[in-house]
């Protein structure tokens, strides 16, 4: 029973990913994007069922869009330069 409640305490105490925000008027807007303009930046931002909005969206609404980062995948850069133990950059 403890170890049961130590398991549960440890997997609350795990940080949610950081959130984020940008604000502009929307200039496109489907079922799975939402672009919002930043200054001289479109920001093309994904969208599913899940996402919430407190009313319906249209184009040329300004609004404040909250995300999260994700990685949809990684590889494994083995490419090492003379330095001792560097990996290369690439330009």
């Amino acid at each position: 029973m403890a170890i049961c409640a130590a398991a549960c305490l440890c997997s609350s105490l795990q940080a949610a990913p950081k959130t984020y925000q940008v604000t502009g008027p929307i200039l496109e807007l489907t079922d799975k994007t939402i672009v919002v303009q930043k200054g001289d930046e479109r920001w093309e931002i994904a969208r599913d069922e899940n996402t919430k909005a407190k009313s319906t969206l249209k184009v040329g609404q300004k609004v404040t869009v909250h995300y999260r980062m994700e990685a949809t995948s990684v590889d494994l850069n083995r490419r090492r330069s003379k330095r001792k133990g560097k990996t290369a950059r690439r330009g």
